[in-house]
């Protein structure tokens, strides 16, 4: 059969595809597998109105994106990073927000990065919003919508950003809290050296516990090794006895400490029971970058040995078409395809798929991704049959399905864009 197109009925039966076993039961590598679905959720096997052989087709539940920046997306045309560095990256996303992020720029641009992401196969994003005054007025009433939106195509979650330095006792702080508690939100901030770290992290915990906030670190996007900042959020955990899930993205600095100083952080991580996300495109693409100078370092933190801790890793997107990433399109595959070059997950334990799935839908405390009679038949089939096939091409002619029909997944143009950009550049 033609693999793009998929028999209809309302009892389909997919035959002959195969699923990483880490999400079907456990086990070692790709399975067979067998999907009845009926009334958009998958059913259990028996006879059906019809089916097709895909021919050994690997298929994977719909991805799930917990670290992202959709109010940051897109914005690369009209905002360069002058010299990719993370400094370059700063000071350009600050230019810009300052003089273009009002409701309707940030809206289209995040409306984009969804659109894209859904039509790759994301059912579930969580993203970043800096909520710096005033920006955060403009932002979460933006994401509120967007979320009312997308609602029953993809979860959204925010997650407030602002550096550690505004996390003070102030009535701002508290402001903020409350505005993001308002919003079904989950508490962050950026972390970094700072002499009283440990006292704002107490207060941080604390606001957090008040609200009954998840929380959500930046931590160590740096190869200096001197920054320590993912040890004192674990110590801070115990420290505050603070209970809800906490999440740290980055945790760079990890793979230039010393081993054992690494490997005790890390330690300290998995008993405060923090999880982490891997920026794999972003810190290769920001890290170790020196004019004239070819890079040393990846700046992937330590996924391996934080997945032998018992640590949840996961890998997510981060940035799309902005100073901290020109590059990406919210596709999780790429992401999967392109942490396993950087970090190195092929020849390793075979549950790296979780990576993608199920460790981010745990770390935005949503369903896990499941086959399971009842569970919503939500997937991705891809016309590869073994992982070398999968991960050594785009995959542009997958077939995503939304509770058992495929989508349309014709991608925005960027040229709908193009009258955002206008403020620097001009039209093409």
């Amino acid at each position: 059969m033609d693999f793009t197109t998929l028999p209809e009925g309302r009892r389909v039966a997919l035959r002959n595809l195969r699923t990483p076993a880490c999400l079907h039961g456990g086990g070692d590598d790709l399975i067979a597998l067998e999907l009845v679905i009926e009334d958009g959720r998958f059913a259990a096997d028996g006879p059906a109105d019809a089916e097709a052989d895909l021919g050994g087709a690997i298929v994977l539940p719909a991805f799930v994106d917990a670290h992202t920046h959709l109010d940051k997306g897109h914005i690369q045309p009209r905002r360069p990073n002058p010299d990719g560095s993370f400094m370059g990256a700063l000071t350009s996303v600050a230019e810009d927000r300052a003089a273009n992020w009002s409701a309707e720029d940030v809206h289209r641009r995040a409306d984009f990065a969804l659109r894209c992401a859904y039509a790759h196969g994301t059912r579930a994003i969580r993203t970043h919003i800096d909520s710096i005054a005033p920006q955060g007025g403009i932002s979460w009433p933006v994401f509120e919508r967007l979320r009312e939106e997308w609602a029953g195509r993809i979860a959204l979650q925010g997650a407030g950003l602002v550096g550690v330095e505004l996390v003070e006792d102030t009535p701002e702080w508290h402001a903020l809290a409350e505005r993001i508690a308002a919003a079904g939100g989950v508490l962050g901030c950026v972390t970094y050296p700072v002499p009283d770290l440990d006292r704002r992290l107490d207060l941080f915990f604390e606001t957090a516990a008040r609200h009954g906030l998840a929380a959500d670190f930046h931590a160590d996007e740096t190869l200096d090794p001197a920054s320590r900042t993912l040890r004192a959020i674990a110590e801070a955990v115990g420290r505050t006895g603070f209970d809800a899930p906490v999440v740290a993205g980055h945790c760079c600095s990890l793979s230039t400490q010393p081993e054992t100083e690494a490997l005790a952080t890390l330690d300290a991580v998995a008993r405060a029971g923090i999880s982490v996300i891997s920026l794999a495109m972003c810190n290769l693409y920001l890290q170790d970058r020196v004019p004239g100078r070819t890079p040393r370092s990846r700046g992937v933190t330590l996924v391996h040995e934080a997945r032998e801790r018992g640590i949840e890793v996961a890998f997510a997107s981060d940035n799309t078409r902005d100073p901290f990433y020109a590059y990406g399109d919210l596709d999780m595959l790429e992401v999967l395809r392109e942490a396993t070059r950087i970090a190195h997950l092929d020849h390793a334990r075979e549950d790296w798929p979780r990576a993608v799935t199920a460790a981010p839908a745990a770390i935005m405390g949503i369903d896990a991704p499941s086959f399971a009679p009842g569970a919503p038949a939500d997937l991705v089939l891809f016309r590869a049959r073994r992982w070398n096939e999968l991960l050594s091409r785009p995959q542009s002619d997958r077939i995503v399905m939304r509770a058992g029909r495929a989508i349309d997944r014709t991608l925005p143009d960027h040229a709908e864009l193009d009258d955002l950009m206008e403020p620097a550049w001009g039209r093409p």
